[in-house]
């Protein structure tokens, strides 16, 4: 059954085109940097926003009109995947996402979960036989079940501790069967609400205890894969111990956990938890803890998690520096973790969500790859700190110098003389490159 009939595969007609279902500026097979842009880029869909999610939110009932939205329990479960796999190929997607009760629904026992989960696998194994798409990660959904109102691996409750330990395992020996290029922890529910009725050294004691586990499990079934950690701040839990990514690397250093983990970064998390994307993918890169990219924006006017396709291309751009100082994303992709407005309820608005999406990536990847060519802001931050290489700076650095000597030189050095950090400038010229980039891509 086709899904999207009227939908035909999307291509690359250029910016001049006029079809909504077309790529304006992603052209998978364009060399950037020296790889295509489908290599660059690594784009992913994520299956519960995009087959799962009705519209719902916390004032309103859902509004999405699909096509299978009239079945029920693994019917649906398998309409979703013939549908999924329909978007991927019209999308021309190298990858997608997904936890385990996106595929397949949630049975009254942990033994009627994996009888659920077993027939689906096998189906999407299946179709992945003869599709491109690959499964970028997968993920154990332990936050909406009521079991976990206290926490998964976090829990005050032995007991859910074990159903969680039992859905993770059950993951990875669904992420090697598929053959996913990572494995995700989101740790939802891991964190408090008070600390009034709060053991945190234990709950985070036990949180590493549950990754070590997952840790030698992989290995024994020899899923050698890239675990990835999450981040967000807050929500639904008031404090999340995985905050943000220098939290997260703290805690992964504190329990020794930071050769097996790399982070995966949304950027609505970012700026929830106070931040840029760009800051938190900075944090990552220059720690070698950059791994897979969440790809969303959250709206400045709205205080929770919005997750709205990116078009922001002054964010792209900068998160896409990032991404290309770090060499690329390795294993990684820019998964849309992102759902279509409550309004944009047609099947069709998944499309024109996606392109977006990805048109904007593409714009940012171009621009990033220019600046980085022309060694825009590094020639300048280079300068900036030019006093770090020569005299006392070099001093400084290469630890030859103590509060004694540094001492003696401020008393004779007089005072001091600043350079302007130019912010407002080096602004001007990123508009300026992505102006250009855009003008010379319509010629």
């Amino acid at each position: 059954m086709a899904y999207f009939e009227n939908i035909n595969k999307i291509k690359y007609e250029g910016p001049t085109s006029k079809n909504p279902f077309s790529f304006k500026y992603y052209n998978p097979e364009e060399i950037v940097n020296g790889a295509s842009m489908e290599e660059q880029l690594r784009f992913s869909v994520a299956y519960w926003h995009t087959f799962t999610a009705d519209g719902t939110d916390p004032f309103g009932s859902g509004t999405a009109i699909r096509p299978w939205n009239h079945l029920r329990g693994l019917d649906l479960a398998k309409a979703r995947v013939e549908a999924a796999f329909e978007l991927f190929e019209k999308l021309n997607a190298p990858f997608f996402c997904f936890h385990d009760s996106d595929i397949a629904p949630e049975g009254n026992t942990l033994k009627e979960t994996y009888d659920n989960l077993d027939p689906i696998v096998a189906m999407i194994k299946e179709y992945m036989k003869t599709s491109k798409t690959k499964l970028l990660w997968n993920t154990a959904n332990m936050f909406t079940h009521p079991r976990y109102v206290h926490g998964a691996a976090t829990s005050n409750n032995a007991d859910v501790f074990a159903y969680a330990a039992a859905k993770v395992k059950k993951g990875l020996e669904i992420g090697k069967e598929l053959g996913a290029e990572n494995y995700v922890f989101w740790g939802g529910r891991e964190g408090y609400d008070t600390l009034l009725n709060t053991d945190m050294k234990l709950e985070q004691d036990n949180l590493a205890r549950f990754f070590h586990m997952a840790i030698d499990y992989a290995k024994e079934i020899n899923f050698n894969v890239p675990f990835l950690i999450e981040p967000k701040p807050k929500e639904p839990t008031k404090h999340q111990y995985d905050f943000d990514v220098a939290t997260g690397l703290a805690f992964l250093q504190k329990y020794d956990l930071q050769d097996h983990f790399k982070f995966n970064i949304e950027a609505n998390h970012a700026t929830l938890a106070g931040h840029t994307f760009e800051h938190e993918l900075r944090v990552a890169r220059i720690n070698g803890m950059l791994g897979s990219v969440d790809a969303n924006q959250g709206d400045t006017l709205i205080g929770w998690d919005t997750d709205e396709f990116p078009t922001d291309l002054y964010s792209t751009t900068l998160a896409m520096y990032e991404i290309l100082m770090n060499g690329g994303l390795g294993k990684g992709g820019l998964n849309f973790d992102a759902k279509v407005r409550r309004g944009s309820f047609e099947a069709e608005d998944l499309f024109h969500a996606h392109i977006a999406g990805m048109d904007s990536f593409a714009i940012g990847l171009k621009v990033a790859n220019k600046l980085i060519e022309d060694r825009v802001l590094e020639d300048f931050i280079a300068d900036r700190y030019a006093s770090f290489n020569e005299g006392i700076g070099l001093d400084i650095v290469e630890g030859r110098t103590n509060l004694h000597k540094l001492e003696q030189y401020a008393l004779a050095a007089g005072e001091v003389t600043n350079k302007s950090g130019r912010q407002e400038r080096l602004k001007a010229i990123v508009n300026q490159y992505l102006l250009e980039t855009l003008s010379t891509v319509r010629v």
